[in-house]
């Protein structure tokens, strides 16, 4: 797939928008099912051969942010797919459970609505990748951004330096990002412990609408991993799945 401009994505998204609003009546997750249906042995939602391509060629498709700084852009190699898989097995959303990469330079950032970064440490843009990330977001793209921890002091930076006009907020827990699609009242999960601190999302708001969603301390990128990898209980997975499908479903809708 080429580049398809700013205006491609806003397209693209309508569209998706339009399948989403044509579906959500069928969209149904039950807990009960996820742990009935969960394997018993290790693995569970492992990205394997489970994450085939999805056939459908206006599938969502989700991509992995490789950012500079230093940080390591790859951390959690089944995160995505796991994610998708439980996105694609446990609602009607059309997604594609394979994981793109992207750089903000690529040629093919405009064919994602969704990005996607994590990692342990420094991440840093370039003026050009700031320019670039801007006109995306502006055109109706959308990045979530997963601390697994020590990201928050130069992240924080970048924000403030990629809409300098825009404050930085602590996004309260009515938003409508935690009850997209299931509610989550008291705000994001905690997932992993890290400093002990209660989870936090903060948000830069274009126009109304949340573009740059950053959550730490709770790191549910680790809850999408391989069961065997973090050990983390079905119940914290669980969560973990359902705030991602929050995060995706608002970006979508809004």
């Amino acid at each position: 797939m080429g580049k398809i401009g700013g205006w491609g994505v806003y397209c693209y998204m309508r569209l998706v928008l339009v399948l989403v609003v044509l579906l959500v009546a069928d969209l149904v997750i039950s807990e009960s099912a996820f742990a009935q249906r969960r394997p018993t042995g290790a693995g569970a939602y492992s990205a394997g051969l489970e994450a085939a391509r999805n056939p459908n060629p206006s599938a969502l498709r989700v991509a992995r942010l490789q950012y500079g700084g230093g940080g390591d852009w790859y951390w959690g190699n089944s995160a995505i797919p796991n994610f998708l898989k439980f996105v694609r097995d446990e609602t009607a959303l059309p997604v594609d459970t394979l994981e793109y990469q992207v750089e903000i330079t690529d040629a093919e950032l405009f064919n994602y609505p969704f990005l996607f970064a994590t990692g342990h440490g420094v991440m840093r843009f370039t003026a050009e990748e700031r320019e670039r990330l801007r006109e995306y977001l502006r055109a109706g793209g959308f990045l979530f951004v997963n601390d697994s921890y020590g990201m928050a002091a130069t992240f924080l930076d970048e924000m403030q330096e990629l809409f300098p006009e825009r404050p930085i907020v602590d996004l309260p827990f009515d938003h409508e990002l935690y009850r997209s699609y299931f509610d989550f009242p008291n705000g994001p999960p905690k997932i992993h412990e890290h400093d002990g601190a209660a989870p936090r999302g903060r948000a830069l708001i274009v126009d109304g609408r949340v573009v740059v969603y950053f959550l730490t301390e709770s790191d549910i990128g680790d809850g999408w991993e391989d069961e065997q990898v973090h050990g983390n209980p079905p119940e914290k997975r669980l969560e973990a799945f359902r705030m991602g499908t929050n995060i995706l479903t608002y970006a979508l809708l809004y």
